[in-house]
Formats: structure tokens, sequence, C-alpha cells
């Protein structure tokens, strides 16, 4: 719901610059620069920095797939960095990828010869 009140916020202020600045003023290219350099920090801030801490804070929307051939085994939070563990049955392998801001800094850690489903002893 943050996600969308977020957006909500930005394209509101984007409306009321192009207004004030493009209608009022009439100054509609001063009015379209500062509209895009708003929607560019917007969405730098959004994809950088916000999106994970929406998400795990205020419950906030995203969205990420499994690769194809892998299976989903669980997820977990690490600071405000979303880890997820999934299983490769064709290498035998858990692989734990870090899911971070902007996707700037993603670790990955893989486990050979990881059956999760083995009961053995």
């Amino acid at each position: 719901m943050v996600t969308y009140l977020y957006w909500f916020s930005v394209v509101a202020v984007v409306g009321a610059l192009l207004f004030g600045l493009g209608v009022k003023a009439e100054r509609w290219k001063v009015a379209w620069s500062v509209a895009g350099i708003v929607l560019v920090v917007a969405w730098s801030a959004y994809y950088f920095r916000l999106q994970q801490v929406f998400v795990k804070r205020y419950g906030g929307v995203m969205t990420i797939s499994v690769p194809e051939g892998q299976y989903h085994l669980a997820a977990t939070w690490k600071d405000d960095n979303l880890w997820v563990e999934n299983y490769d049955p064709k290498t035998n392998t858990c692989i734990f990828s870090e899911y971070s801001k902007g996707n700037l800094l993603q670790g990955r850690v893989t486990i050979k010869n990881c059956n999760p489903w083995s009961l053995q002893r």
C-alpha cells in the first residue's frame, strides 16, 4: 500500500509542477524539465533505497521470480536486504541469493551436495 501511496504522491507533485509552471506561469520548457528531474530522482530513490524498506517495514509491494529449473525453499531479511534460498536439482545445490537495494551488491552463497528433501543422517 505504501508503494502505491509513494507513486501517487510523485505523480501528484509532477502534476502540480506541470500545472503551476506550465499552465499558470506559461513556462512549459521549465515545467517539463523540472517534472522530468523530479521523476528521475523519485525513481532513483525508490529503486536504490526505498523499495525494500517499504516492503519490509511498511508492507510495500515487490516481486521476484524463481529461476527456471529451481525450487524456492525459503526467504529471510538481513537488515534491509532480502535473502532467498532456492534449490537446483540438476546440480544438487542450494543457492542463497541476496536482493540488495538497487541490485548493486548482490551476494550469492552456493552449497554443493545439498539435498533439502533427503532424510539421510
